[in-house]
């Protein structure tokens, strides 16, 4: 059962966001997700997780695994509550194991922080930064991050725009990275969660009336209907589904999704053009680090 269940998981790194209608602590996801780190799957070179209070965030990070950090048995056992959450478990394709390397990466734009994680491998992809998005480490992750926030700003000035006009923008972004290989992330300002896939995601919405749910990595289960109240409402978007006994949503290849209070704001299919060339002509298939993990 362990056996088949490493070959389920083990697959690049792993990412699970949160958004929420309420303030809700992500215990229980956390909980069975830091699992693939060492337990059931071996994502071992470092976690990080961002919780959003308003503008501002918390962010752990660690260059150790998800099940040696004391850091992270911290968060598996105190309840942060926040609206939006990201969190990411590293299997490294590209860049030392190092604290600057670990995901969530944060920025400043428009007075507001910024979270970033990325599951993949962008295989030369080398863009001239000019404005002052600079990379800390050596990872292609954090390289696609500051050329996100620096195309953003590069477009709208000294002003945030509006959600719709972010989410057109990025829609047009994500292809072009995705043209280097795998393109798995997370993006949020602490407003709303922005999430794409080229390979892997999986999403789900919990919402009143709430259910049980039972964990794939840990023998653990809870009844969300006695620890919830009607007003709440909890989108969880994870690489791997987490649980066995909820119906948990793919995403396709190069879909793209916004959540806002815990459902889904906007959603579109753009279009990768190496994805479809692999489509027409198989033998064109890059495979690379992260998609043998």
């Amino acid at each position: 059962m362990l056996f088949l269940l490493l070959k389920q998981v083990n697959s690049m790194c792993q990412l699970l966001g949160m958004n929420c209608a309420t303030p809700t602590d992500i215990n229980f996801s956390f909980r069975g997700f830091s699992q693939r780190a060492g337990i059931t799957s071996d994502h071992c070179d470092g976690f990080g997780i961002a919780f959003f209070e308003d503008k501002a965030c918390r962010l752990f990070v660690d260059h150790q695994s998800a099940i040696e950090s004391p850091m992270a048995e911290f968060i598996r056992n105190y309840p942060i509550k926040s609206r939006n959450v990201i969190a990411h478990i590293r299997k490294a394709t590209q860049g030392k194991i190092t604290l600057e390397n670990s995901h969530p990466f944060m920025r400043e734009l428009w007075g507001r922080q910024w979270i970033f994680a990325h599951n993949g491998d962008l295989l030369d992809f080398q863009p001239k930064l000019i404005g002052r998005y600079q990379s800390v480490g050596d990872t292609d992750s954090e390289l696609a991050f500051c050329y996100v926030l620096e195309q953003f700003a590069l477009r709208f000035g000294s002003e945030q725009p509006s959600l719709e006009a972010l989410f057109d923008c990025l829609a047009d972004i994500a292809p072009q990275i995705a043209e280097h290989g795998t393109f798995n992330f997370f993006l949020s300002n602490g407003q709303v969660l922005f999430s794409y896939a080229t390979t892997k995601l999986h999403w789900l919405i919990r919402e009143y009336p709430f259910q049980h749910a039972r964990l794939i990595d840990m023998d653990i289960d809870i009844d969300f209907s006695a620890v919830t109240t009607p007003e709440d409402r909890v989108a969880v978007i994870t690489t791997e589904p987490l649980t066995e006994n909820e119906i948990w949503q793919a995403y396709q290849a190069g879909e793209m999704i916004v959540f806002k209070e815990g459902k889904i704001e906007h959603r579109r299919l753009t279009n990768v053009e190496r994805l479809q060339r692999e489509k027409l002509d198989p033998s064109l298939i890059r495979k690379t680090q992260a998609d043998r993990y």
